[in-house]
């Protein structure tokens, strides 16, 4: 399969952007070029029926959260969705994901909460999945106020953000968080040992390469132990039974394409509902640039449209 148009030009764009590989700096570095980077990806912002930014106690700290109201969404009972941004654990922030989170908000007529968890290295594994923990609990005790149904709670991210997702929906499982009703999982990280075949098919050249993924994941993790621990590697969790409904939507020339379908089909034999969704032509990423890659809204709009029918046969 051939790389979408669509995806030529955007690594095009990048390659003639330049700048030097996240590996090769620091992390501040890193950050900074990040920072600058993706508002030339996104689009102009969609409006949403209201955003509203605040802070809630966390175990490590305050957490600040940015909410969005989808045109459409209920006042009172609305379904909801907790938002997990990628970037390696190490970068990415509020403004990175925006334009997905007002896109799934306004597609899903829901509320979507986006976490500025904390980043690696400074806060290794697991202070960013406690603070992501940590919002679901305040979605579901809060649910009220918030105007949010808790039996419609789902989480979804991408890459980084997917890994946190997938570990927060088995705690949900476990009880050892609220109670989720489903997950989108966006080309997420599932196997931090990067032994895949894909880390050999698309290692470099298609936008996220093997060297920065294990960059990463070397900031993210306290030390090698961790690699095995299911909280960080999902794929090796003992059991995937139960887990809440799964949205996977997988890229096909992306170094992570392997773990993620490697993912979903556990899921799938472990008796979990699953839609599996292939964008084969797409690179790792893709949902982020919505600027450049028609395919991100039609992405996110499967997504959407598969948490509208799962959770209102749920509600219902």
């Amino acid at each position: 399969m051939t790389l979408d148009p669509d995806a030529l030009r955007a690594l095009e764009i990048g390659r003639v952007a330049g700048g030097e590989p996240f590996e090769n700096g620091s992390v501040a570095a890193a950050r900074a070029a990040y920072n600058a980077s993706f508002p030339t990806q996104q689009g102009e912002p969609e409006p949403v029926a209201a955003t509203e930014q605040r802070q809630i106690d966390g175990p490590n700290g305050p957490v600040t959260i940015r909410i969005h109201r989808g045109i459409g969404a209920s006042r009172a009972g609305a379904r909801a969705v907790l938002y997990l941004h990628g970037g390696g654990w190490v970068i990415g922030n509020l403004d990175s994901h925006d334009e997905i989170c007002r896109w799934l908000a306004n597609l899903g007529n829901a509320m979507v909460v986006c976490p500025d968890y904390r980043l690696a290295p400074e806060h290794n594994f697991p202070a960013g999945l406690e603070d992501c923990a940590a919002v679901l609990r305040f979605m579901a005790r809060n649910a009220g106020e918030l105007g949010i149904d808790p039996a419609r709670i789902a989480v979804a991210g991408d890459s980084a953000g997917g890994n946190l997702a997938a570990v927060l929906a088995l705690r949900a499982r476990d009880r050892l968080a609220p109670p989720l009703a489903a997950q989108i999982l966006i080309y997420p990280n599932t196997d931090a040992r990067q032994t895949a075949d894909s880390y050999r098919r698309f290692g470099d050249g298609f936008g996220l390469a093997a060297a920065t993924m294990a960059w990463f994941r070397d900031h993210y993790v306290r030390t090698p132990d961790d690699i095995a621990d299911w909280r960080v590697s999902p794929l090796l969790a003992p059991s995937l039974a139960g887990a809440p409904p799964a949205f996977v939507a997988i890229a096909g020339h992306d170094i992570l394409a392997d773990e993620g379908t490697a993912y979903a089909e556990r899921l799938r034999a472990e008796g979990v509902p699953l839609v599996l969704r292939h964008w084969p032509g797409q690179i790792h990423g893709f949902v982020s640039m919505g600027r450049h890659i028609l395919a991100a809204r039609q992405a996110v709009s499967e997504a959407a449209a598969w948490l509208h029918l799962e959770t209102r046969a749920q509600a219902d």
